[in-house]
């Protein structure tokens, strides 16, 4: 990631979306959409924005297996594991 994030008034947008888009797939760094001289929104390309959406399912699910175990909820790893070697024995 750049030290600098690439700004783009949405001015820009409209006559080089194009050019732009392309930008922040070749690149795969977020281009910040400026309207009225703020962030209005951000371009990202369809690869980095997958990886958000499985990174974003994968602490989800940290998080929900966080709260069962607050709430007493779940199996102690030995037994998972057990179980886990118990599947995945072929022999």
């Amino acid at each position: 990631m750049s030290v600098f994030p690439t700004i783009v008034p949405i001015s820009e947008l409209r006559q080089d979306a194009s050019g732009i888009v392309k930008r922040a797939s070749a690149s795969g760094e977020p281009v910040y959409i400026t309207q009225h001289g703020r962030a209005s929104a951000v371009l990202v390309s369809a690869g980095s924005y997958e990886r958000t959406q499985h990174e974003l399912a994968i602490l989800r699910l940290l998080v929900r297996g966080e709260a069962d175990i607050a709430a007493g909820k779940g199996c102690d790893l030995d037994v998972v594991m057990a179980e886990a070697d118990a599947l995945l024995d072929v022999s």
